[in-house]
């Protein structure tokens, strides 16, 4: 079973486990893709300016990648940016710090098969069409 299915076929309802799946993924491409927070090369240097780059580097380089815990999202994103997606998805701050524990990690990594962050636009529709392909819009 690819990533995509695992994703669809309840992956993302597992750990996060009150929430509609569509809000979920909705949530994950407004972090990845946020203007204001500079997008994906914004968000790599979030985590790693607290501390987390080794995780982050791991996740788009084409080795394994490095686990994080619920609280080292937390602060990595920080308490309004958690509080965010917990509202977008209707789940707790501490379900939507262990979701995205598990499942940013995949989604990074499965956005940059080629160990480098892309280019904003190919990002852009990279996420569209996962978005079709697991939702149908």
């Amino acid at each position: 079973m690819g990533f995509l299915d695992e994703l669809a076929g309840g992956f993302a309802g597992k750990l996060f486990s009150g929430g509609d799946k569509n809000k979920i993924f909705e949530s994950i491409i407004g972090l990845i893709n946020n203007p204001q927070t500079g997008g994906l090369s914004g968000l790599v240097q979030m985590f790693k300016d607290k501390g987390l780059g080794d995780a982050m580097s791991s996740w788009i380089s084409t080795g394994k990648n490095l686990p994080v815990s619920a609280d080292q999202i937390k602060q990595a994103l920080g308490s309004n940016q958690i509080q965010q997606i917990s509202n977008n998805v209707g789940i707790s701050q501490d379900e939507a710090s262990t979701g995205l524990a598990g499942l940013l990690p995949e989604i990074i990594d499965k956005l940059t098969p080629d160990g480098k962050v892309p280019e904003s636009d190919m990002l852009a529709q990279g996420l569209n069409m996962l978005k079709g392909k697991l939702f149908g819009g």
